[in-house]
C-alpha cells in the first residue's frame, strides 16, 4: 500500500488503513534505531525544514533526529532569530523557505488551522507538529505505536484520557486515531476544561466522565495530560494542589484501575500536579518508550510523505 498523501495535517481525514501503514512502517524503522549504526539512506537528497513557532523539546529533537537517521538534509528555523521579528507574515516566511527548494516542512504553530492554510498554496509537503488546540498527529501515532506493541490490537481496548481536554491537541488527535482503530475512549477532567460537544469527537464518539476513579475503573491505558496554563485566559481550577487532589494520578488512585493498566504522558510532565512522582517512575509507566517510539514514527511519516515504499534496500 502506498501513502498517497502530500501532507499530514491530522488524523481526522486518515483512514484506518493509512494509520496502520504508518505504524507498520514505524515498526520497520524502530529496528534501525537498535543498530550500532542508526542510519539509512532512505531520504538522501531530500531537504526538510523544521519550522517551530512555539517552544518544543521532544517533538523538535525527535523530528530532527528522525530526519538525520533517514539521511535527509535538515535546516532549522527559529522564530526568535527570524524575519518574523521584523513583521514578515507566515505565508511570506514559508514561501521563502520553499524557494530554497525545500521538499518537506515540519511545522509547529500556535494557531489552529495554520497548516491547512499553508497547504493550499505550498508545493512542499507539510507535516503538522502541532497547531494550536487542534491537532498533534505524530504524538497520537507514537502513543498508538506504544499501545500496539503491548496489545497487538486496538479492538475493544479502553483508553482514558485525563486532564486539560479543552486545550489539548494531543487529546483530539488521540481520540480520532484510537476510535478509528477500534478502541473505546473515555475523557475525564474538570468541567471547565472539557470542550463543548466533546462526546461527539472521533468515530462513534467518546464517553465523558468527571469522576476520576470511575473513569479508570476499566481502562487498559490512561493518557495523562498536563495543565496548559499558557493557553488559558483565566484560571479554570482553584489551585494546583486542589487539581491534584481531584484529578491527579497517584499510586492510591491507580489502584482503581486494572493491574495491567498502562500509564502514558505526552510530556512535558508537571510532577505533583497531574501525575505523582511514584507513578511517573513506576512500573506501569511507558513514558520513555513513548519518546523512543516518537523517532520511529516520525521516520515513518517523513519517509511515506516523501513518496517512499518500504523496500529491503531502504533499511540497509
Amino acid at each position: 500500500m502506498q501513502f498517497n498523501r502530500k501532507d499530514l495535517l491530522g488524523l481526522e481525514d486518515l483512514s484506518s488503513e493509512s494509520i496502520k501503514l504508518i505504524l507498520d512502517t514505524a515498526d520497520n524503522f524502530k529496528e534501525v534505531l537498535s543498530r550500532k549504526i542508526k542510519k539509512v539512506p532512505a531520504l538522501r537528497g531530500v531537504t526538510i525544514a523544521n519550522v517551530f513557532y512555539e517552544p518544543s523539546t521532544r517533538t523538535r529533537m525527535s523530528f530532527e533526529l528522525a530526519e538525520k537517521r533517514l539521511s535527509a538534509d535538515v535546516i532549522n528555523f527559529s522564530k526568535a532569530t527570524s524575519s518574523v521579528k521584523k513583521g514578515e507574515t507566515l505565508r511570506d516566511t514559508l514561501e521563502n523557505i520553499q524557494a530554497m527548494k525545500v521538499d518537506i516542512v515540519v511545522m509547529r504553530h500556535g494557531s489552529s488551522g495554520a497548516h491547512k492554510f499553508l497547504s493550499e498554496f505550498l508545493e512542499a509537503s507539510i507535516v503538522n507538529a502541532g497547531d494550536g488546540q487542534h491537532a498533534h498527529p505524530t504524538q497520537a501515532l507514537l502513543d498508538m505505536m506504544t499501545l500496539r506493541e503491548r496489545w497487538g490490537t486496538f479492538t475493544s481496548k479502553r483508553v482514558t484520557i485525563i486532564g486539560d481536554i479543552l486545550h489539548s491537541r494531543v487529546a483530539r488527535s488521540n481520540i480520532w486515531g484510537l476510535t478509528k482503530m477500534g478502541a473505546k475512549v473515555t475523557v475525564c477532567g474538570p468541567p471547565t476544561m472539557m470542550p463543548a460537544a466533546v462526546e461527539k469527537l472521533g468515530v462513534g464518539g467518546v464517553k465523558v466522565e468527571y469522576d476520576l476513579r470511575r473513569a479508570i475503573r476499566e481502562a487498559d491505558a490512561i493518557n495523562i495530560l498536563r495543565i496548559q496554563l499558557e493557553r488559558q485566559d483565566a484560571t479554570l481550577f482553584p489551585s494546583m494542589r486542589e487539581y491534584f487532589e481531584v484529578f491527579g494520578i497517584s499510586n492510591d488512585v491507580l489502584k482503581s484501575a486494572p493491574e495491567h493498566c498502562i500509564v502514558m504522558h505526552p510530556g512535558p510532565m508537571n510532577r505533583g500536579v497531574e501525575i505523582a512522582q511514584e507513578v511517573a517512575d513506576g512500573k506501569q509507566a511507558v513514558i520513555l518508550p513513548q519518546v523512543t517510539n516518537g523517532v520511529a514514527v516520525r521516520m515513518a511519516v517523513l519517509f511515506l510523505i516523501a513518496g517512499g515504499k518500504v523496500e529491503e534496500n531502504d533499511l540497509q
